[in-house]
């Protein structure tokens, strides 16, 4: 996540795993709705005026707290194979994204990137873009071991990937899950060709 601070003193670290946590806590305790930097500020024992430092707003802050929970969550594996390394990482997308919290957060936060063009830009930057990078890589070592579908690009696959998370996320309310990796692994990554 790009340092949304602004000048004073340097982030804690401890201080700001605090507010990242409790952050995480609120919205899984009452929605995003609910969500206040106030309500943050008490429960992680910092000051309102350190987070609106920090972030400019609590969307801002919630998405780093997701960022950041993706990054710690959902690995860039290597086990030697495109089918190995798109099943763990799907797995582990998909099984954050189960959780009913994660998903409505999700969908706040998309919500709010469309009416706030400001947020939308970091949205995109910050989140959207960084796990787009992160299976952008498995993506890449694939096609250097020759294992993509012939006829289709990274940048194909990656769309394939969040856009079905996005399209049931947003769209359809289909579950993901299990048996969407599954699919999906059999889609993009085949055992025989």
């Amino acid at each position: 996540m790009t340092d949304q601070s602004r000048p004073g003193r340097k982030r804690s670290e401890q201080s700001k795993l605090a507010i990242l946590v409790a952050t995480l806590e609120l919205v899984a305790e009452s929605g995003y709705g609910a969500l206040t930097v106030e309500g943050i500020a008490a429960r992680s024992g910092v000051g309102k005026q350190t987070i609106y430092r920090w972030w400019p707003s609590k969307a801002d802050v919630l998405l780093d707290a997701l960022a950041t929970k993706a990054d710690l969550q959902v690995p860039i594996p290597d086990e030697g194979s495109f089918r190995a390394d798109l099943a763990l990482f799907l797995d582990r997308t998909y099984a954050l994204d189960t959780k009913s919290q994660v998903a409505d957060t999700l969908r706040a936060l998309m919500a709010q990137a469309q009416i706030d063009p400001e947020f939308g830009k970091r949205f995109r930057e910050d989140f959207l873009v960084r796990r787009r990078d992160a299976l952008g890589e498995i993506v890449e070592r694939a096609r250097g071991r020759a294992e993509l579908p012939p006829g289709v690009t990274p940048g194909t696959v990656i769309d394939v990937v969040f856009g079905t998370l996005w399209y049931r996320l947003l769209a359809t309310l289909e579950p993901i899950g299990p048996g969407l990796a599954d699919e999906l692994v059999a889609l993009l990554a085949p055992t025989s060709r």
